[in-house]
């Protein structure tokens, strides 16, 4: 524990010192990932999703620094998420909350979408573990919220819960509901004959034909 305390407070001198300080976030759409425009090497990008961009350091691989765009709200609120989901195997950890990103527990693995993208098999055993843990964190007063297949990964097998900023949500999503139905009724009948790459393109032209279908939906 105390090497790990060391190695957190060393980490965050890097963040604040090095990281934030060459590091450029825009927000150009509300609903469409962040754009990152310039970052310090040796410093890794993980990914981006609508609020905020990932990032990690060789040094400090079992770490992520999770940044928010300039004006995009939600830090606060996912730092309470992790503060009430504690310590649970299918989620990240936080370690600090800084006045613009969190450091987390770094989870390792391969989401779902690139899964399909890449012909990698998912399994049945990642999609219940991944319904218990959205099971669990209702347990602890939260309710799930855009669990989808950039959201979620797969590790030896076993489902990961990577994003949680919209857990404090109450409003009902059907995301997770959706995709499990296409799964089981698309997926596995496919997967179980034969394995095959799907085009990012495709996938993308998937997931915005699924955006449409869904503000449709609710009118």
């Amino acid at each position: 524990m105390p090497r790990e305390k060391e190695e957190i407070e060393q980490l965050l001198e890097r963040v604040t010192g090095e990281l934030l300080d060459h590091l450029l976030i825009e927000s150009i759409q509300q609903n469409e990932p962040v754009k990152v425009r310039k970052f310090p090497k040796p410093w890794l990008l993980l990914g981006a999703g609508n609020y905020a961009a990932v990032f990690s350091h060789p040094s400090y691989a079992g770490y992520a620094v999770k940044v928010y765009a300039p004006g995009r709200p939600g830090l606060e609120e996912e730092a309470e998420v992790y503060r009430r989901l504690g310590n649970h195997h299918s989620y990240s950890e936080c370690y600090h909350e800084g006045p613009n990103f969190l450091l987390l527990k770094r989870l390792n693995g391969v989401t779902i979408y690139n899964c399909i993208k890449r012909g990698i098999p998912i399994t049945d055993q990642a999609i219940e573990d991944i319904d218990f843990a959205l099971d669990y964190a209702r347990t602890r007063g939260l309710q799930p919220h855009d669990v989808h297949g950039k959201n979620v990964m797969i590790l030896g097998g076993r489902g990961l819960i990577v994003d949680v900023s919209d857990f404090l949500k109450q409003e009902d999503c059907r995301m997770w509901k959706d995709f499990k139905k296409a799964y089981y009724r698309l997926y596995r009948p496919v997967a179980s004959r034969w394995m095959f790459p799907v085009p990012g393109r495709v996938l993308e032209i998937v997931r915005k034909g699924y955006q449409i279908w869904r503000r449709h939906r609710k009118r």
